[in-house]
Parts: structure tokens; sequence; C-alpha cells
């Protein structure tokens, strides 16, 4: 897969005013917020080892 997981807003300011980051060691994932001037990546952490069981009855309870 060579495509990046683009955010849509900044996590930390919430502002939308993003660019892909190349100044980061690595480069991939990497972004920059012109709004707050931080940089983040975007990191998958992995799949859950089963479902998530919801409180309220409108999902499924594993």
């Amino acid at each position: 897969m060579s495509e990046r997981a683009a955010p849509f807003y900044c996590p930390y300011c919430g502002d939308e005013d993003l660019r892909p980051s190349e100044a980061a060691d690595g480069g991939h994932g990497a972004w920059e917020c012109g709004a707050c001037n931080r940089a983040f990546r975007l990191k998958f952490l992995g799949l859950l080892s089963r479902g998530l069981g919801r409180s309220d009855t409108g999902g499924d309870r594993i």
C-alpha cells in the first residue's frame, strides 16, 4: 500500500491547514499544521483481537 493516511484536521488545534512533512525523520506519515506549527505522525497500531462491545443495545456483544 503506497497511499498515505491523510488526517482531516490537526489533533492539537483542530485546524485544517495540513501538509505532509518531509523534514521529519523517515518522512512517512508525518504532517505539519500551518496554524499551530506542530508536526505529528499518524501510526496504525494494529487490529484488536476481538470486536469492541457497546454498552447500549445498538451494538454487537461478544
